[in-house]
């Protein structure tokens, strides 16, 4: 099916590493035009390099810390000025570390976790509405997560990833008589692939510091389908959901991509 995504103008928040690299190279086999951003200049252009050669249209690096003030007006005012306007934001910039709640008691975790899971996705949106209402369509994505209906180790992560569902929710309700569609995609566990992450991502400390052995097989087995999740299962969803053509009557949805281990 062609999902009329050829030369779309689409903006995908920390692109560089993991899912973010499985979404732009889901966007680029569609042809797609796509500003990525991230913190990671040397890792954003490893996937700038590769999302060409998978046929990107054109793919724009913007290098920033996405919780900084203007942030989202930057990224937006990127694709804009290069192509005149937005058709897909994927809000996808996320950051956490693993722990019990009864262990997370740093408030300056919880506030790089928020200010990165949720404030990142706020400015993004906010920044992307004014060219999307001008134009009368829109799609705008969450990646949210399993961990958002509650997980172990991952209260403080969860919180936040639950807080995007209420704002992918609203902003549907909100801003579907302009056109623009708003929805969730919310990922099982998702090890990285060999080469899929920078020095800046969460992973760089090696998979084991994230999750071990032990604690990625307990996932596994409490996973109805038996298997992980991986950055192209999450693209692929991503990719669907931003089709004006396949998805056109679909906004304020929920879908989970974890092989059954959510089902909101």
């Amino acid at each position: 099916m062609d999902l009329a995504l050829a030369q779309a103008r689409v903006i995908v928040t920390g692109g560089a590493s993991n899912i973010g690299r499985g979404i732009v190279h889901g966007f680029a086999r569609e042809g797609a035009r796509i500003v990525l951003a991230d913190r990671d200049a040397d890792q954003a252009a490893a996937v700038r390099a590769e999302a060409l050669d998978l046929g990107a249209a054109a793919l724009e690096v913007v290098e920033i810390d996405l919780t900084t003030d203007g942030a989202g007006a930057r990224v937006a005012g990127a694709a804009v000025d290069a192509w005149g306007g937005v058709d897909v934001l994927v809000n996808n910039a996320g950051w956490s570390v693993p722990g019990f709640l009864t262990e997370q008691t740093d408030r300056a975790l919880w506030q790089r976790t928020i200010e990165t899971n949720l404030y990142t996705a706020i400015d993004a949106t906010q920044a992307v509405l004014g060219p999307m209402g001008d134009a009368g369509a829109g799609s705008i994505v969450f990646i949210s997560s399993d961990a958002a209906f509650g997980a172990i180790r991952q209260g403080v992560y969860g919180t936040t990833k639950a807080g995007l569902i209420a704002l992918a929710r609203t902003t549907a309700r909100e801003q579907g008589r302009r056109g623009i569609r708003s929805n969730v995609v919310c990922p099982g566990l998702v090890l990285p692939p060999d080469g899929a992450v920078g020095a800046a991502s969460l992973w760089a400390g090696g998979r084991d510091a994230v999750f071990d052995d032990d604690q990625v097989e307990y996932v596994r087995r409490q996973t109805p389908l038996r298997r992980l999740t991986t950055p192209e299962d999450v693209a692929d969803a991503v990719v669907w959901l931003s089709s004006s053509r396949a998805a056109r009557q679909v906004t304020g949805q929920v879908v989970a991509v974890g092989g059954g281990s959510s089902m909101p």
